[in-house]
């Protein structure tokens, strides 16, 4: 069982990618702009919330963060990490600049339409491959999708809980 408490949530920042030549370094595909920021958060961790190492040292080659960890990790250990994902507590994120949120602290607001009606809470933000999709769950029936763009989300209100949505017109 985890130390990690459970009401923080947890971020995704990156996954392994493999190991880097054969003196232990990990190979660690980063989700922001800089790799080398996964540094500053030392101990990253499983979606679990349990320890998967801490960072000691690292450089940024070809998008990607090449690190030392305390973990003695062998080349073939960490090949099989290959495709771990990899987290922070939403706590250990910088605060966002005013007016700027991140897309983890959408997840259980209300949205509602401009007119005040409720549509459901905000259960995930999902990205296949077309642009960032907020999966919005109502009291009743099933879930759907809302693009999460200017159009179809024209407020977010994080201090209100809440988001103002514009729904498919097929949702009722």
């Amino acid at each position: 069982m985890s130390d990690y408490p459970a009401m923080d949530k947890l971020v995704l920042i990156g996954r392994v990618a493999g190991a880097f030549g054969v003196k232990g370094e990990v190979r660690i595909a980063a989700y922001g702009d800089d790799p080398m920021a996964l540094l500053a958060y030392g101990e990253l961790r499983r979606k679990d919330g349990a320890s998967a190492f801490t960072l000691l040292s690292g450089r940024a080659a070809k998008g990607e963060l090449i690190a030392k960890t305390t973990a003695a990790l062998q080349k073939e250990e960490i090949d099989a990490l290959r495709g771990l994902e990899l987290y922070v507590p939403r706590a250990a994120l910088p605060p966002p600049d005013e007016d700027e949120f991140y897309l983890t602290d959408l997840i259980g607001l209300r949205a509602e339409t401009p007119g005040g009606e409720v549509l459901g809470l905000v259960r995930a933000v999902q990205n296949f491959g077309a642009g960032d999709l907020l999966e919005i769950e109502p009291a009743a029936g099933a879930p759907f999708y809302l693009p999460f763009t200017r159009d179809a989300v024209p407020q977010v209100c994080i201090a209100e809980g809440l988001i103002v949505a514009v729904p498919p017109i097929d949702v009722e």
